[in-house]
């Protein structure tokens, strides 16, 4: 064969009988017409770990309460896409310069492309739509011929069960999307929680002032941002529509409500979880 490699042999290392070095892999390589990295690559991508991670459907919680018009279908159908996205955007990369995206960018970086593309992945998988006039929010469902509409703002994080930080802290539905990095390079979201909050004007806010900040390692500043209190937060966490009990501890989290603990909560007595 053009590798100047035996069949016996060659079969010998496919079934784990013989060693192999690196001066194989570059013959095998050459013939094909590959760098070793790419034939690295394409056998590591056809192994089943490669497929893109899927929403697990027990996962979903379908007594949580859902912005009007969203169903849990259309966030099962717009986080499976996401995560497709992100594993052939990785494997590609690991194809041509064998690294992931997440390895050459910052981590918040990384997020706020991951919510962009969940955001495209809402636009084409459920009534929510891009509002295309750059504003607050990033998703809105017209409704009625006024063009009123109910918004919807997407944030990913890396930091589960984390509360909601923001640019301007308004009055509205917020979609936390939280997720974990998985062996092939890929994403898998893990947490997802949905809630109405108060801005930051309201006389009864869900939302705390946080100012702009010094990165006392790098010594960035961060640009104007708001964060959720911890009634906000615990709002978001009573919202869990989809939670992974193998991976996400809950237990131990800290709670601040205004009122009861509402029947759909995480924290409910009669919770499944």
């Amino acid at each position: 064969m053009k590798a100047g490699i035996s069949y016996q042999y060659l079969s010998g290392v496919e079934t784990g009988k013989e060693n192999f070095s690196i001066q194989v892999l570059e013959s095998l390589a050459k013939s094909l017409g590959l760098p070793v990295r790419a034939l690295v690559a394409t056998a590591y991508d056809s192994a089943a770990v490669s497929a893109p991670p899927r929403m697990e459907p027990r996962y979903f919680r379908p007594q949580v309460p859902l912005p009007e018009g969203l169903a849990i279908r259309h966030i099962e159908a717009a986080a499976n896409l996401t995560q497709s996205i992100i594993h052939r955007i990785n494997r590609n990369m690991a194809l041509e310069i064998g690294r992931t995206l997440q390895s050459l960018i910052q981590g918040n970086n990384f997020s706020g492309l991951v919510s962009n593309i969940f955001s495209n992945a809402m636009d084409e998988c459920s009534p929510y739509k891009h509002n295309h006039d750059q504003k607050y929010p990033d998703l809105v469902h017209k409704k009625g011929n006024d063009g009123a509409g109910i918004g919807l703002e997407v944030k990913t994080t890396i930091n589960i069960g984390k509360g909601g930080e923001s640019h301007n802290g308004h009055s509205g539905w917020h979609v936390i999307a939280c997720y974990n990095f998985v062996e092939n390079g890929g994403i898998q979201f893990i947490h997802l929680m949905f809630a109405p909050l108060n801005g930051y004007q309201h006389p009864n806010p869900d939302w705390c002032y946080v100012g702009s900040k010094v990165n006392s390692v790098t010594g960035s500043r961060r640009t104007e941002t708001y964060a959720t209190t911890l009634v906000g937060t615990t709002k978001l966490r009573d919202g869990s529509v989809y939670l992974d009990s193998g991976k996400v501890n809950f237990t131990r989290w800290r709670q601040a409500r205004d009122s009861a603990i509402p029947p759909w909560s995480i924290f409910a007595k009669n919770n499944p979880l």
